[in-house]
């Protein structure tokens, strides 16, 4: 069975991968290069499809390219035991679980500093922006217990 062979613009329609993309994976050695043919087009097999779409899944992920690196080195190695891919996973949950709580706080800093201004006023007047030309590096929770207008 003859494998068929793709240039860059079809796998990069193939697998909705932008181009840049593609090539920034080869440069980053996530996809092995490509043969050549003998226009010096870049051609990709099925193994590459397959190998970008897995890359493609980490990254929605949001999987550091160390981490799809690792993965793909495992997946490279069948026989190997998976129990680094666990752990790398559990690692990744744990990244995840701290983001959460930066943006969960993120949003509270953002509430608060919005419930210094409830209603539109001259600019001049606005404790939001009176508040961040302070450059005040987060915003008391107590401050977001006023009702009024900017002030």
């Amino acid at each position: 069975m003859e494998t068929r062979l793709l240039r860059i613009g079809e796998l990069a329609k193939r697998t909705g991968t932008p181009v840049e993309t593609v090539r920034y994976y080869e440069r980053e050695g996530l996809l092995p290069r490509p043969a050549r043919s003998e226009g010096n087009y870049r051609l990709y097999d099925a193994g590459h499809a397959e190998r970008l779409q897995l890359i493609r899944r980490c990254r929605s992920l949001d999987m550091t390219l160390d981490e799809i690196r690792s993965l793909l080195g495992f997946r490279d190695a069948p026989e190997e035991n998976c129990e680094a891919v666990n752990s790398l996973l559990d690692r990744h949950i744990g990244h995840v679980a701290d983001r959460i709580r930066e943006l969960q706080e993120l949003e509270r800093e953002l509430r608060a500093l919005r419930g210094l201004c409830r209603s539109a006023q001259a600019r001049k007047d606005c404790a939001i922006l009176q508040k961040l030309e302070k450059g005040d590096a987060g915003v008391p929770s107590n401050l977001g217990s006023h009702h009024g207008g900017c002030h």
